[in-house]
């Protein structure tokens, strides 16, 4: 035993890993696994000591990347601030309640004028809760009526002190969500924050909610350019109309939503502090009123509708790295958020939070990514790509005016089109979505209200822009299987692709369990042939199984031995039927192969969206003909 306590690895140069590496790459160099992220940020396959960055020796002070108290959540922990849904006052009032009892630690619900029908519902719903539990309420543009019905309730005991954590609005996320806003409630929201300053000391109200831009499909870099283009335009805003510089930042709170890439991620939260750490230098804050409070929520817009379960996965992962992150205040999306929420989903996704704390005892470790290589150059890397982004947004003239003249949603909107076409092709993966779909799913889908606008019978001038969409990745290929379902319910059966399985189960195994994965995507069965040895196999087959479109399967040899031949055939016999090849041949062979009648080559590199929805086009025109006929 003592031998094995003694031996140690021997040191190896970071020379000597790349030469071993890239003779396990056959040839290729140890960069051809860098990888450029939406950010334009280079991430290296290997952080060694010479990516070795200058940080705060201890958490709590400095730039506050390590975060903004020296001893974490060991005296400061985050608190689990579940957002309550429900369908009347005393519904919210029991659910609060029960929240409570499992482990919520802070008071937060959907905000609605239900709740705010007179201080008899507030103070229904809140009890004495407000007098142990801090606020996390995004009141949007219901703000000032809560908080007037907040001092309402809490003047008779003079307890305005008592009042913690946030009730904040964001005028800037809601003019880039709605696309219009009234300039009446850009002035009364100033006047309520300095009025509020003064009745709720210890209360944050200045919301800057990045929620907009993030499911509009901004990269991490946008997202936290943006809050500190949003921060700074209220600081400059507030400090206008005379209110004290240091009370300003007290009085803010950031709101971000924590998407699927782990490491970015935690960067993205380590480098907001940063960022804003440097705002508050700049502007001569001090350093206790400039500590950067964080709110945060896991993303909608990585979840899906189909097999939702898989959202269990999501929301955990995203939750993992806000609480390794370094925040204040957290939601985790229930996993059937977008459909109908259940009590299940709620306890499910409030206990991921207490196992985090609980069982993983993240409550107990300070900064766990201090002193990473890769996530302090990685922290360091965003965060002047953020700058820079925040530059470009003040040099065109501030948030306002970038959404206005739709500079803003042209910067997202071209992220966001990379996103959708990783997830199109299957470069990017969202599982049971575009891989791994259940076919045999039933699937409700949630007919969401239209909202009217806060703003729609404002008498007052208005501001308009193009709003920033709301968007999923998911959503592509959600609309397909909706087309799917449809054509279900029209013929009675799924809509099917026939597969030519060419040669033995070896040689066409491989390409038929692609093609396979790649229907289902879009909702299509495929209609799976016997191994096809002859010319007639395959007449037999189509014969048997009549489709609109087939697909031969098979490795490229038996494609030159019998592949040519069978399609001549079919094509002659049935030309106004579409045949596709699973794979793609050598350059030189693929006009002959759409002579004969192929219509398109899928393989691992073809743009999985647009095949299906032409497959899938192609079925309803058919169906819509065969109805008139």
């Amino acid at each position: 035993m003592n031998n094995l306590k003694n031996q140690s690895f021997p040191s190896i140069s970071e020379q000597a890993w790349t030469e071993k590496a890239e003779q396990s790459l056959k040839g290729k160099s140890v960069e051809s696994l860098q990888t450029t992220t939406y950010e334009n940020i280079i991430l290296k396959p290997l952080y060694t000591r010479q990516d070795e960055c200058q940080v705060p020796e201890y958490p709590g002070g400095s730039d506050f990347r390590r975060g903004i108290y020296p001893l974490g959540y060991l005296t400061n922990n985050w608190k689990v601030a579940q957002i309550l849904s429900y369908q009347s006052v005393e519904d919210l009032q029991a659910r609060l309640k029960q929240a409570f009892i499992k482990g919520q630690t802070a008071i937060s619900f959907h905000v609605s004028n239900s709740v705010l029908g007179g201080k008899q519902n507030l103070g229904k719903v809140l009890g004495d809760s407000y007098k142990r539990y801090p606020f996390s309420i995004d009141a949007k543009e219901l703000q000032s009526t809560f908080l007037s019905e907040l001092e309402g309730i809490v003047e008779q005991e003079d307890a305005g002190e008592k009042i913690s954590g946030y009730i904040g609005s964001d005028p800037v996320a809601i003019f880039a969500k709605e696309g219009v806003i009234s300039e009446a409630f850009l002035k009364d929201w100033g006047k309520n924050i300095s009025k509020s300053a003064v009745k709720f000391p210890n209360l944050r109200t200045i919301l800057i909610d990045t929620s907009a831009y993030h499911n509009g499909g901004a990269s991490a870099a946008q997202e936290l350019g943006i809050a500190i283009a949003e921060g700074i335009f209220y600081l400059e805003q507030l400090q206008d109309s005379g209110m004290d510089l240091d009370t300003i930042f007290t009085k803010m709170i950031f709101q971000f939503s924590i998407g699927s890439n782990f490491f970015m991620e935690i960067a993205k939260l380590r480098a907001a502090r940063v960022l804003w750490s440097r705002v508050s230098s700049v502007y001569g804050a001090n350093e206790d009123s400039s500590r950067m409070n964080i709110s945060v929520e896991t993303s909608t817009y990585t979840k899906t509708i189909h097999d939702p379960y898989v959202n269990l996965l999501r929301a955990g992962n995203e939750a993992f790295a806000a609480v390794v992150g370094g925040i204040q205040y957290l939601h985790v999306s229930p996993f059937d958020e977008l459909t109908c929420v259940t009590s299940i989903s709620d306890r499910i996704a409030r206990n991921t939070q207490l196992l985090l704390k609980e069982e993983a005892h993240l409550q107990k470790v300070i900064d766990p990514a201090g002193g990473s290589w890769y996530v302090e150059h990685l922290t360091n890397e965003l965060a002047e790509k953020a700058w820079g982004f925040f530059k470009h947004i003040d040099g065109h003239g501030g948030m306002l005016e970038v959404l206005k003249s739709k500079w803003l949603q042209q910067e997202i909107e071209a992220v966001s089109e990379k996103k959708i076409r990783d997830i199109q092709t299957r470069r990017k993966s969202i599982v049971g979505t575009n891989v791994y779909a259940n076919l045999d799913e039933v699937v409700t889908y949630k007919n969401l209200p239209e909202k009217n606008s806060y703003f729609a019978n404002d008498e007052n001038s208005l501001i308009n822009i193009e709003a920033i969409p709301n968007r999923r990745l998911a959503e592509p290929f959600e609309e397909l299987r909706k087309k799917s379902a449809n054509l279900e319910g029209k013929v009675g059966s799924k809509p099917t692709v026939g597969m030519i399985c060419l040669g033995g189960l070896k040689q066409h195994k491989a390409r038929l369990d692609f093609m396979k994965g790649f229907l289902a995507a879009g909702g299509l069965e495929a209609i799976i042939s016997n191994s096809v040895i002859t010319i007639e196999d395959a007449r037999q087959f189509v014969l048997e199984h009549p489709a609109s479109h087939y697909c031969l399967c098979g490795t490229n040899d038996q494609y030159e031995i019998m592949g040519h031949d069978i399609l001549k055939i079919l094509k002659t016999e049935y030309p106004e039927r579409s045949f596709y090849l699973a794979g793609l041949p050598e350059k030189e062979k693929q006009d002959l192969w759409m002579d004969e009648g192929i219509k398109q080559f899928i393989n691992v590199k073809s743009n999985c969206y647009e095949t299906l929805l032409s497959i899938l086009s192609e079925l309803e025109v058919g169906k819509v003909e065969e109805t008139k006929a």
